[in-house]
Parts: C-alpha cells; structure tokens; sequence
C-alpha cells in the first residue's frame, strides 16, 4: 500500500482542503499524527481556553480568570452534565467542518475523527463514559447528505475510550429546520421533541456520552440529553469537535 500511495501522490499530489497548497510527500500515510491539513492551516486553529463554563462550554468574553458557570447555566441549567470541545468555531477549522459536513467530504474524518478522539481521551478520564451516542439526523435528512457526521465521529470517539457505540437506538423523529440561521429562541423551538429513545433499556443506569460536530447554543445536546436521561441514564455528558466563540442570540 506505501507504494501505491507514493504513485498516487506522483500522480495526484494531494492538497490541502482549506488553502489548496500542496501537502508534504508520505502525507497520506497513517501513524503520523493528523493528515490531510496543511501545517499553516492547522496553526490557524483556535483552541478553547480557559476561563469558559464548567457547563455549557461556553467561551466568556475576558481572556484571564478561572473556569465557572455562566449565568445562561445559573438560570437554566442543561441536562446535559458538562460539555467538551477541543477548539472554536473559527479560522480554518470552521472551513474543514463546513467541507465536512455540507460538501460531502466525509474522508476529512480521518483528520477530525483522531483530533476529537484525542481531546475525548483526555477529557473523560474519570466519567467512565459507557457508551457513546452520535446525535441522529432525520432519515430524510440523512438521505440528503449521504452519512452522518456525527456518527463517522462518534466512531473514532468510542474506539479510544474503548466503550460501546450505539447508533440505532436515539433517533430524530421530527424533521427539523437547520439550526443555522435561527435565533436562540428559535433554535430550541425548532429541536423541542424532535428526539426519540428506541431502547430505553440501552441507557439505564450509564454514563453516555454524545457526540456532535459543532455546539452553538447547545440545544440540540440538551434535547438528546433530557431524552436519555428521562430514560435512565445516570449522567449524559456532550462532547463536540467546536464550540462557537459567541453563541447566538
């Protein structure tokens, strides 16, 4: 397979999704680290730091300080126990997602699927995460985008930590408008009862973790959340490859 890669490369040198630059020789080889995005589009990722909410995840606006809740979180608090991202959703990484999600380019998961894995290593160390659920789409949404993004990621996630994955059993039951576009309010009208359990069983009495590619207000997540706690779950924590810089309004 090197061989043929290398022929690959000589006749179709690969390039980089975001800026369109060439990407250095044996870049489609595995076993070093995360391909397929050139080193300066990379650099151009911005990671989520600290101070932002034990919660929801959200950045706040001052750059020192220490991590707390937000007051969204001090008023209503989500179902879901605490939310992880690796990174905002800005610069090159908003590009790669875009392309991922929306472009049918569901090979760059092999580039985002180990970066998420590799937060969600790190991240959940002492939650015993058991079982790893990926936000569903509607069937027909899935039959418009040809795969699901969420589940290519949740793959990679439980593969890491070792625990099950179930795909089949949360199911999206409404057909809903994208969250792009609408308001907060609207967004969580537009995600209200649009979440179903198949198996309540599934769930009892474990810690499920669910996997989304970007959190913008967090209601999506808080929806499957309530749904699978309602069921049984002990805890439900949410983890997502970006988190908004400024959620909207």
């Amino acid at each position: 397979m090197n061989l043929l890669h290398r022929l690959i490369d000589l006749v179709y040198p690969p390039r980089c999704p975001v800026c369109r630059s060439f990407l250095p020789q044996g870049s489609r080889k595995e076993g070093k680290g995360y391909q397929g995005i050139c080193s300066s589009c990379l650099g151009d990722f911005h990671p989520l730091n600290p101070p932002y909410c034990t919660i929801c995840g959200r950045p706040f606006a001052s750059t020192s300080g220490d991590c707390h809740v937000c007051e969204n979180c001090l008023r209503k608090r989500p179902a879901f126990h605490a939310l992880g991202a690796p990174y905002l959703y800005e610069g090159s990484l908003q590009t790669v997602i875009h392309l991922f999600k929306y472009a049918g380019r569901s090979g760059l998961v092999t580039f985002l699927g180990p970066l998420l894995a590799s937060f969600a290593r790190q991240w959940t160390p002492a939650e015993k995460v058991s079982l790893v659920m990926p936000v569903p789409l509607h069937p027909r949404r899935l039959r418009e985008r040809g795969f699901n993004q969420s589940q290519l990621l949740a793959g990679y996630v439980a593969a890491v930590l070792g625990t099950g994955l179930d795909f089949l059993s949360l199911r999206r039951v409404k057909y809903t408008l994208p969250q792009t576009g609408l308001g907060k309010t609207e967004r969580r009208k537009n995600v209200r009862q649009a979440f179903a359990l198949k198996m309540p069983g599934q769930v009892s009495g474990r810690t499920v973790l669910v996997v989304d590619d970007v959190a913008t207000t967090g209601n999506t997540l808080d929806e499957c959340a309530r749904v699978l706690l309602k069921a049984g779950a002990e805890k439900v924590l949410a983890l997502v490859v970006a988190r908004t810089p400024n959620p909207a309004s």
